[in-house]
C-alpha cells in the first residue's frame, strides 16, 4: 500500500519502511509524527483520492535532522564589474514511515 502526502509545500509518494528527507520540522529524534494531509491512497489497481483519502493518515518516526549540501549562488552582470557569490544549506528532517492507516471503505 502506498500514499501520497503533502508536507512542506511538496508532495511525496510513500510506503511503509521508506525514509524521507523532508523540509525541517520542529521535532526531535525519536518523536512520532502524523501526516494528516493525505492526497491519495492506493494498492494495485484500487486507488482512492480526494475526500475518500482525506480520512487516512500516515505515521512516521524522526530518524535524523541536519543540513544538506552547500549550493553556490553566483550572480554576475557582464561589463559592470558586478559579481556576487552566496552559499545556501537547506535544513532537513529525515522521517521513517512506520504505518499507513486508513478508514477508507469503513462506515
Amino acid at each position: 500500500m502506498y500514499a501520497v502526502i503533502k508536507t512542506g509545500g511538496k508532495q511525496y509518494r510513500v510506503q511503509e519502511g521508506d525514509i524521507l528527507r523532508i523540509e525541517k520540522l520542529d521535532a526531535e529524534k525519536g518523536n512520532e509524527i502524523t501526516f494528516d494531509d493525505v492526497l491519495m491512497i492506493g494498492e494495485g489497481a484500487d486507488i482512492k483520492a480526494g475526500s475518500d483519502a482525506a480520512s487516512a493518515s500516515v505515521t512516521g518516526t524522526v530518524t535524523d535532522g541536519g543540513r544538506g549540501q552547500k549550493i553556490v549562488v553566483f550572480k554576475k552582470r557582464r561589463r559592470k564589474n558586478y559579481r556576487l557569490t552566496q552559499g545556501h544549506r537547506q535544513s532537513f528532517t529525515s522521517v521513517r514511515i512506520e504505518k499507513i492507516s486508513t478508514s477508507v471503505g469503513k462506515e
